[in-house]
């Protein structure tokens, strides 16, 4: 059976890869982005110079199409995986998978709760089940989908591990500081643009950008509280060769990375640290963050979507 789904995950996405780049879908907001970003005046350390838009665009849509396979097809290998730290190295279906140096002990620390930011980078979502198989408290909140019975199915068949759904429907911000003091782990997409009134200016490759306010609420209620960065990688689909790649991940292992962000000053905020890590992300591997295909800008700089 993993064979068969891995066959139907590969076939899946070149099919979906081919019809996506063969529509056009989302070009003309990646060109705009990287036209956007590209133009920032240059300083030192410049994030990415993208000079073959056309060849990244194609990347990209190979990225997210094998990415959707695996969790259509292969997301239950995740869903398998061991629940201690000190079983990994593992190999679960075919696959390789390990902790990055130095997560262990991070990893054990979210096991107590606290914020878990994110962003739509590599395979994000297969980050959840880890998670909990880990035995750590995860609960991610999402816009619930309609019709509710197409909800029920992926509560029940995709976002649940051992028969605990981690999907919550968290409205308010005060439904997330309950959730903290439950001693949860709340996972918060954190990489979008923020349109509602109480969004934060801040900077993100170079450019103006409206963060979300969330992460930075919680924390004044909360300012105890841990805040945790995981993101899942592995060396395929690369746009740029990287040199950091080691053992397990030329063999094709997925490598789940955990780092805790020091705390910070009321006044400066989460969000800065967290968008420098993603900058540091996307400047190794540009072609894994999917937030190219979101108008990420548009609340400072509508202009660049027109056309």
């Amino acid at each position: 059976m993993p064979v068969l789904r891995s066959i139907m995950s590969k076939v899946f996405a070149r099919t979906a890869g081919f019809v996506l780049r063969s529509s056009g879908w989302k070009r003309s907001t990646v060109y705009a982005n990287l036209r956007h970003v590209d133009g920032a005046e240059p300083r030192e350390g410049s994030p990415l110079r993208i000079s073959q838009p056309g060849t990244f665009y194609r990347t990209l849509i190979c990225n997210l199409t094998r990415h959707a396979g695996e969790i259509l097809f292969r997301f239950g290998s995740f869903k398998k995986l061991p629940r201690e730290l000190s079983a990994y190295p593992c190999r679960i279906e075919g696959w390789n998978f390990a902790l990055a140096e130095g997560s262990a002990p991070v990893l054990e620390k979210m096991r107590n709760g606290g914020i878990f930011l994110t962003a739509h980078f590599g395979n994000y979502e297969a980050i959840g089940p880890w998670l909990c198989r880990l035995g750590i408290p995860l609960v991610a909140s999402y816009i619930p989908l309609r019709p509710a019975w197409l909800n029920r199915i992926l509560d029940k068949r995709i976002r649940a591990v051992d028969g605990r759904p981690y999907g919550v429907d968290a409205r308010t911000p005060r439904e997330f500081l309950r959730l903290l003091d439950s001693k949860k782990l709340v996972c918060l997409l954190a990489d979008q643009d923020s349109r509602i009134p109480s969004a934060l200016d801040g900077e993100f490759l170079r450019r103006p950008v409206r963060n979300n306010p969330l992460p930075d609420f919680l924390l004044r209620h909360r300012p105890e509280t841990p805040v945790f960065i995981c993101w899942l990688e592995d060396c395929r689909g690369q746009f740029k060769t990287s040199s950091s790649c080691g053992q397990f991940k030329t063999s094709g292992a997925r490598v789940l990375h955990a780092i805790e962000l020091p705390r910070v000053s009321s006044t400066g905020g989460i969000m800065p640290a967290f968008n420098a890590w993603l900058e540091s992300r996307i400047k190794e591997n540009p072609a894994l963050w999917y937030g190219w295909t979101h108008r990420r800008f548009y609340s400072k700089n509508p202009e660049i979507y027109l056309g």
